[in-house]
């Protein structure tokens, strides 16, 4: 499905739209692989890994809990990755403690927060958009 769109005006930034239901995470992180395999050397192999699990954990956030249409964008600068899910939904994620250490799923702004990432809201006229800011030291 991918009709990924890269950015003539921001360099490292593709913008992926996704299909709804549950093979959109999925296919957000073969997107999320496509785009770091076309800026090699752009982030340390664990933050790939990181950015992976983080777009996974957001799209598959945005398929329970908001509506289509979802879409991802990765933006890679120096010592920095944006990696942003939009969808159709004006509905913030909750705020608060989580799920507790014995459930089986809403662990997952946590588990980007644990990767080190900042987690950012903001609604737009079609939706919102939930971005995770992940930084390391730039070699």
């Amino acid at each position: 499905m991918d009709t990924a769109t890269a950015s003539p005006a921001r360099p490292g930034t593709v913008h992926h739209p996704l299909p709804s239901g549950p093979q959109a995470a999925r296919e957000a992180r073969r997107s999320a692989a496509r785009t770091l395999a076309l800026h090699p050397g752009r982030c340390p192999h664990e933050t790939a890994c990181d950015i992976l699990l983080i777009a996974s954990e957001l799209v598959t956030n945005a398929v329970r809990h908001a509506m289509p249409p979802y879409a991802l964008t990765i933006s890679l600068e120096s010592g920095r990755a944006g990696i942003c899910v939009s969808d159709g939904s004006l509905s913030l994620p909750q705020r608060g403690g989580g799920p507790g250490v014995l459930a089986t799923r809403g662990h997952g702004l946590q588990i980007v927060r644990a990767l080190g990432a900042d987690l950012f809201v903001s609604r737009s006229p079609r939706g919102k958009q939930v971005i995770a800011v992940l930084t390391w030291p730039d070699a």
